[in-house]
């Protein structure tokens, strides 16, 4: 074996292949740094990025590097495990080698499949930007017995909430790089990555363990030192041994929840909280946000996201400790509920969102207020009435859709001028326009926002888009 190691020696590529330019950028700036390596906010895991016209985000994009039999599959294979309330796909560079002509084939021991030319980079790069747009793409299949794709087949990849591409030179080009959010490198021992790999190309690539040696010592390592190991330093993450480090791969998994349901409005104000997705809450908006559902079946799953919502926002209420015993006699350390709270809803969309709150707050005030508008920005207060105490509670305003935010600024105002503190006004609603955000968020930056989703903006008619329509009327049945 170490004379077969130490006769693999011959020429191999080096060289870098550096191109700064990008495939796409984010239509909002990208926020600083905070890996701290020096590298700027190009290199730096960027969040989830911004929802496109439709209210449709592009996926959580991770790229995970690393030498030959590092482990990278396993960790795709582990998060994609631990993300499964998430729409995921994994993307291998290995997908888009380019086929050996007759020629090459004929001399295949000399051909360096670890050289960042053996890829097909224009056409992972086409890929990775249509799945980022949100559209399917057909992904080669490589055959690498015969060295050649296969023609006729390939594999369909659809829009997800979360694109994993892997291989070892994924960082080797700064486009590439520049397409993904988070970078992983999986660090293991040279000897284990040998191992796997004489264990991988005999087992499932047909090759026998002299062809393997001999390539690992002629490319496959040299090619390691040239190209994938300077492309650590662009890692924002480093995951020591492999698949094998659980502790590490939990967190990876905690912080792509984070920022998957981590809206850009979310980074801008901080008093801005959206309801941690799941499928679950997507399948609720799917239905609720189609024209065709009946009224029944419109206010059932109305329903249950505002409950969601309610309860998100009665956790950001203050809380005192309590103790109590248990029934087996145990000391039992807990909290009690804020005791100072009442509801008011915005007249009459508003009122759809009362039932919810009383399941939730037993014997809870509710107050309301009408609101009338005119024409597109302006309005009219007209009525209100509110617990005579107002001013002493804690006031969640409840309204199903926040668009423009000019009457939701009236409410916010009437309640402030009632004695009711800014920072102890709590505003729920299902869906919000970013403009809506930005006009309240700007105008009353202590009160705090609770949606469970986002949508893309507005239209010239100030609908929110995709939105829900004519929200009151389709809960109570008048549309």
């Amino acid at each position: 074996m170490e004379d077969v190691m130490d006769s693999a020696v011959g020429p191999h590529f080096s060289g870098l292949r550096l191109d700064s330019r990008r495939l796409s950028s984010s239509s909002l700036p990208s926020p600083p740094s905070a890996n701290g390596n020096g590298n700027g906010t190009t290199e730096a895991a960027k969040g989830f990025a911004s929802p496109k016209a439709d209210g449709t985000r592009q996926p959580f994009v991770i790229g995970v590097s690393g030498g030959t039999a590092s482990g990278k599959t396993t960790v795709c294979d582990m998060i994609i495990q631990q993300l499964h309330d998430h729409r995921v796909v994994l993307v291998n560079q290995d997908s888009f080698y380019r086929g050996l002509t007759e020629e090459e084939s004929e001399h295949v021991q000399d051909y360096n499949f670890d050289h960042p030319d053996a890829f097909d980079t224009e056409q992972l790069l086409e890929c990775m930007g249509k799945l980022k747009s949100g559209q399917s793409v057909n992904i080669p299949i490589y055959d690498f017995k015969n060295h050649r794709r296969c023609s006729e087949s390939f594999r369909k990849v659809n829009a997800s909430d979360v694109i994993i591409l892997e291989g070892i030179l994924v960082f080797h080009d700064q486009r590439v790089r520049d397409l993904m959010d988070m970078k992983i490198f999986v660090d293991t021992d040279a000897d284990i990555r040998l191992a796997r790999r004489i264990r991988r190309d005999t087992v499932d690539r047909g090759r026998d363990v002299t062809s393997v040696l001999e390539q690992y010592g002629r490319f496959v390592k040299p090619a390691f030192d040239d190209f994938v190991l300077p492309s650590k330093k662009y890692a924002d993450v480093i995951i020591p041994k492999g698949g094998d480090n659980h502790v590490a791969i939990d967190l990876i998994v905690q912080h792509i929840r984070t920022k998957l349901g981590q809206h850009d409005l979310c980074k801008i104000y901080p008093n801005v909280f959206v309801v941690h997705t799941t499928f679950q809450i997507r399948g609720m908006h799917t239905l609720i946000r189609d024209s065709n559902i009946t009224t029944p079946d419109f206010v059932f799953y109305s329903d249950r996201l505002i409950r969601l919502v309610v309860e998100h926002g009665l956790g950001h209420l203050p809380f005192t400790e309590k103790q109590v015993i248990t029934p087996t006699g145990s000391v039992y350390m807990g909290v009690d509920f804020c005791k100072k709270l009442c509801g008011v809803s915005i007249v009459r969309s508003g009122e759809s969102m009362e039932n919810a709150l009383r399941a939730c707050c037993k014997g809870i005030k509710i107050g309301k207020i009408l609101i009338h508008r005119v024409g597109d920005n302006g309005q009219q207060l007209i009525y209100h009435k509110l617990p005579l105490d107002i001013a002493e509670r804690h006031v969640l305003l409840l309204d199903p859709v926040l668009g423009t935010g000019n009457s939701a600024n009236q409410a916010i105002e009437l309640l402030i001028r009632k004695g009711v503190p800014e920072d102890r006004i709590i505003f729920l609603n299902l869906i919000s326009a970013p403009e809506g955000v930005h006009c309240v968020c700007k105008r009353f930056p202590r009160l705090k926002i609770v949606t469970s989703e986002i949508d893309g903006g507005l239209n010239e008619e100030y609908r929110v888009i995709p939105g829900l329509g004519e929200y009151g009327d389709r809960y109570f049945g008048t549309d």
